[in-house]
């Protein structure tokens, strides 16, 4: 036990080490030239080329992005939360190969995986999205020149996995079916498609529209985690919340997003479906959950206890609930909704404690 309590402290220094190269990198702003053969010039390296690759993934988002993972990444933090685990670890550790299916919606979705993988004392075997195979293999470098044990526990490939004991796989509604019925017999973490909402109570302030337009606005509401939903009252005006999206407006520059709202503008028209058009985002009353790109669904409520029965019954369709409102449980604030904590798991599903009961199989 004292032994894994050493490795587990190593870990955690690594990773505590990686956070500070990536508040360093952010710090110094992104016209910076860095230094040859540093690892802030090849994190610099990669960011520009993520950048090329995807038009999905602009420099702002990648920045806010490895912004966040710097957040999660502080010595006390990590510290605090694997205490959290002191009755998982076990006295021998049984390292397994966890093999990980990475999506590639936003920039470095798939990092809170990698962290428990190797933070849990497993083998990591990811396999990357071809729309984001270039920032994890950055940071897989420098932690590994900060900490070479990790060398032998990381392997990443865009191919077919292999050899695995386990599986964490996150995707679409139908990729998961496909995920389900290639890696259903070993254990397993099988994530689908889910999406913020938000509850409105009707007395935000500037500074909360401001930050749910973020949740709304950010990665092009491309995320699990992005606003797709508003829960608002009977007599709601949607004024105020139109002013604090002005600042988002150059989506529109997007010519990926512009061609989504485009085409639903046109849509809707063309079906003579009423929505608010603020010019580069289209709103529109329905009861469904996820809204596409460049489009946010609202429904209105009379009582806070029907927008409880919807959260209920739709709990295995929502990712977070933002709000400002105490009344609805673990809600998280306005412009949080990008920002998850260590212990915010994807799907509900505890993956620290899913890879640490793994060393006892």
């Amino acid at each position: 036990m004292i032994k894994l309590r050493m490795e587990r402290q190593r870990r955690i220094e690594a990773f505590a080490a990686l956070g500070a190269v990536l508040r360093s990198y952010f710090s110094a702003g992104p016209d910076t030239d860095f230094p040859k053969n540093s690892s802030l010039r090849l994190l610099d390296d990669a960011v520009d080329a993520t950048v090329n690759h995807n038009p999905w993934f602009i420099l702002p988002h990648i920045r806010y992005a490895l912004d966040a993972i710097a957040g999660l990444l502080t010595a006390e933090g990590l510290e605090q939360w694997a205490a959290g685990y002191d009755d998982r670890w076990t006295v021998h550790e049984n390292k397994k190969n966890i093999g990980v299916v990475m999506a590639g919606n936003i920039p470095l979705v798939g990092f809170h995986d990698f962290l428990c993988v190797l933070m849990s004392g497993h083998r990591f075997n990811g396999k990357l999205s071809s729309d984001d195979d270039r920032l994890l293999p950055a940071l897989v470098t420098i932690l590994t020149d900060i900490e070479p044990g990790f060398g032998s526990s990381v392997s990443l490939s865009t191919g077919h996995l292999s050899g695995f004991d386990a599986i964490i796989a996150t995707g679409s509604d139908n990729t998961a079916r496909y995920f389900e019925y290639y890696f259903g017999h070993v254990p397993h973490i099988i994530r689908k498609n889910r999406n913020g909402v938000a509850f409105l109570s009707g007395g935000e302030n500037e500074n909360d529209l401001d930050g749910l337009a973020g949740d709304i606005f950010l990665y092009f509401g491309r995320g699990c985690r992005n606003v797709a939903k508003l829960f608002v009252p009977g007599d709601y005006s949607f004024q105020n919340l139109f002013a604090g999206m002005e600042k988002y407006r150059y989506v529109l520059d997007h010519h990926k997003y512009r061609n989504n709202y485009d085409y639903y503008k046109a849509v809707f028209m063309l079906n003579g479906v009423s929505c608010h058009d603020t010019g580069f985002l289209l709103l529109r009353e329905e009861v469904s959950i996820s809204s596409p790109i460049a489009v946010i669904y609202y429904e209105y409520y009379d009582t806070v206890g029907q927008v409880k029965e919807r959260l209920q019954a739709g709990a295995d369709l929502i990712q977070c609930v933002v709000t400002g409102d105490s009344r609805i449980a673990k809600g998280i604030p306005f412009g949080a909704s990008q920002r998850p904590s260590l212990t915010e798991y994807a799907d509900g599903v505890d993956t620290m404690d899913f890879l640490l009961r793994l060393h006892d199989r």
